[in-house]
């Protein structure tokens, strides 16, 4: 399931319909959105506006939500859903290191492909893995998702990965950090919403982000060349999250509603969509006529390969230190990404 502006837009004119004919005096509780990345990222242009129109119509418009930006810079989108000042958020987990271990498994080289499918595969390891954790606490997981694979997006053409060794990219945390260093990326750590300035100032060389930051981080404008490894460099994990008690306070029935949706089915959603701001990237790309792309060779494909062994066997033996059964929960989670990825 796929979802674009163009269609957010009716729904858009169906709900302003829908609330003059009476909706708007059903709403009992208005959540509060809190998120960071910029307006016209997907999540705040897409998804967001989809998961408030999902919810009012899953409660009969009992329960709406709106979106606030700013509340918090992202490391601390967790704690201010824990203490109330927000009712739902994204995170992304290796914003905080350490804190949530078992995420990182989402993350790992190799699982290249639909973020859809890896969403769904995902979820599914989650609750038969993680759960018992507890890592994410007093806040609920509505869903877990990862966004598409990451590349090397840069102000110069990478032909292959020989040519990357000592050049500056933002890094992300998590396992992307763990990538950088295997490439020998200098490394440089500023949050998403600040790649922009960070590339535009030739502070940088490049960033590692998917393709989608080409539209949500305007990266055709300053970091026109892009560089894919059709395994998959790595992902980011994230997690949309409410607070538990703004949950509980919630009708029963209505909670009963959302649980239908939640959990899953966000997850899957939330997958498409970031499948379709990659697209959406990747078009604004192709669009912006300076901007090129470069398929890894066969060659760096098999040193990849190996490289990427080495850090899944480390991750995954981290996991384990952990209490998890690392070794279970990776092969599960393969299994069930390589065949649904295999159906899409």
């Amino acid at each position: 399931m796929l979802f674009n502006k163009t269609n957010l837009t009716g729904m858009a004119a169906a709900m302003a319909i829908a609330i003059a004919g009476g909706t708007a005096q059903a709403q009992e509780t208005t959540l509060t959105i809190s998120t960071w990345a910029p307006p016209t990222h997907g999540i705040n242009s897409v998804m967001f506006p989809e998961l408030i129109r999902l919810i009012e119509e899953a409660t009969e418009g009992r329960v709406t939500a709106e979106m606030k930006y700013n509340l918090a810079p992202p490391p601390a989108q967790a704690d201010i859903v824990s203490d109330g000042i927000a009712d739902i958020t994204w995170i992304a987990h290796g914003y905080t290191p350490g804190r949530f271990p078992s995420a990182s498994m989402a993350e790992l080289p190799g699982f290249g492909g639909s973020s859809e499918a890896l969403a769904v595969a995902y979820w599914r390891t989650f609750e038969q893995f993680f759960a018992e954790a507890n890592e994410h606490r007093d806040l609920r997981v509505l869903a877990v998702h990862t966004h598409g694979d990451g590349m090397l997006h840069s102000s110069t053409r990478i032909e292959n990965l020989d040519q990357v060794a000592g050049m500056k990219f933002r890094v992300g945390g998590g396992v992307a950090g763990h990538v950088g260093e295997a490439l020998g990326l200098s490394a440089i750590n500023v949050p998403a919403p600040r790649v922009y300035e960070t590339l535009a100032s030739n502070a940088a060389d490049g960033a590692m982000m998917p393709m989608e930051a080409k539209v949500g981080f305007r990266l055709t404008e300053v970091a026109p060349h892009s560089y894919d490894m059709p395994s998959g460099f790595y992902r980011t994990s994230m997690a949309t999250v409410m607070n538990q008690d703004a949950f509980d306070a919630l009708r029963p029935e209505d909670q009963a509603a959302l649980n239908e949706l939640f959990g899953e089915e966000l997850s899957r959603i939330t997958g498409a969509m970031w499948d379709q701001f990659d697209e959406e990237g990747l078009t604004a790309s192709e669009a912006a006529g300076t901007n090129t792309m470069t398929i890894a060779s066969e060659a760096d494909q098999l040193a990849w390969a190996e490289t990427a062994n080495s850090i899944v066997d480390e991750i995954v033996d981290g996991i384990s230190a952990t209490g998890i059964d690392g070794d279970a929960a990776y092969a599960f989670f393969r299994s069930e990404f390589d065949r649904l990825n295999t159906e899409q």
